[in-house]
């Protein structure tokens, strides 16, 4: 009996100790917690330069596009992941690319924004992730004007539309679209694409390029009637000279070799150095049936373009 009285003795004395000391463990936690925060965010701070997302966007609201590409780099050394920073990193190093002259650089700038882009499109809200996507389209569609092959046209094409689709509005989508299309051969597409930035915005380019992909597609009537409009409004003398040779070419496919000439000649009384139109006029001679005329007219257009595929094929075929 007597030990059973210690024991409960020994157990409330064991109680009676815990609930103080499991206050005082509580409290020192809570100090701990409070005093760690202020010396985390200052480890923070240190670690980011004092960058803040307020700087950020002071940044990009005065267009300083290199200050946003370094703050935004500085945070995301130490927080790879930062979505914010991750999304004006991709943004800045894509204004960038397009400013440069040294095309390599404007390369790496494209990576960089490609990278970063495509990570922030992972975790970004869906209210922002369109416009993640059209920043996408523009940078592979201006990677692709970089590189020796179409390699990219068709990554442009994929994330214009998912910005289209996902609901973003943009004058240029069409117009890159149009364009990137036009560059794999999708006559059909590039042409409906070009249509629709016509709605948005005439340009003597558009008509160009338009009247261009009519041509691949064989719709010469169609084709004729936009160098037409090209030629009576545009004050560009290249892109005047441009439409002017592909109507030249045009006429020679349908056999109107007295129009094609008019073409050609006046081609060449604006730029003497216009070996295509010098090809052209071979043409007509090959198919009128003056081959010496035809023969002279190839070797001025190898003269100014020693690469030139018509007029080498022509004098290979004819010698």
């Amino acid at each position: 009996m007597k030990k059973q009285q210690e024991y409960r003795r020994t157990i409330i004395h064991r109680k009676s100790k815990f609930l103080p000391r499991l206050i005082v463990c509580i409290f020192v936690l809570v100090v701990a917690v409070i005093v760690a925060i202020p010396v985390w965010l200052f480890i923070q701070k240190q670690q980011t330069g004092s960058i803040n997302l307020s700087d950020l966007y002071r940044q990009w609201d005065t267009g300083d596009y290199q200050a946003v590409y370094d703050s935004s780099a500085i945070i995301l050394k130490s927080n790879p992941f930062h979505n914010t920073a991750l999304t004006f990193h991709g943004y800045a190093s894509f204004y960038l690319s397009v400013g440069q002259t040294d095309t390599v650089l404007a390369q790496q700038y494209l990576d960089n924004a490609i990278i970063s882009l495509r990570i922030a499109a992972l975790s970004a809200q869906q209210s922002v992730k369109p416009q993640i996507y059209y920043m996408l389209g523009k940078s592979y569609f201006y990677k692709n004007t970089l590189s020796a092959y179409h390699y990219y046209s068709d990554l442009a094409i994929k994330y214009l539309n998912y910005a289209k689709q996902s609901g973003y509005t943009a004058d240029d989508i069409p117009e890159y679209l149009g364009l990137s299309y036009a560059s794999l051969d999708m006559t059909k597409e590039s042409i409906a694409a070009f249509t629709e930035a016509l709605l948005v915005r005439e340009s003597d380019v558009l008509l160009l390029a338009i009247a261009e992909q009519y041509y691949k597609n064989q719709q010469l009537s169609s084709a004729k009637a936009y160098l037409h409009r090209i030629s009576t409004s545009t004050q560009d003398d290249t892109l005047r000279l441009k439409s002017s040779a592909l109507l030249g070419q045009i006429y020679l496919e349908e056999q109107n070799y007295i129009d094609a000439e008019k073409e050609f000649r006046s081609i060449l009384e604006k730029d003497p150095n216009f070996a295509d139109a010098y090809y052209g006029l071979g043409v007509i001679y090959e198919k009128t049936g003056d081959l010496v005329k035809a023969r002279a007219e190839w070797r001025k257009a190898l003269r100014l373009d020693v690469n030139h595929q018509g007029a080498l094929k022509k004098i290979a075929e004819y010698q």
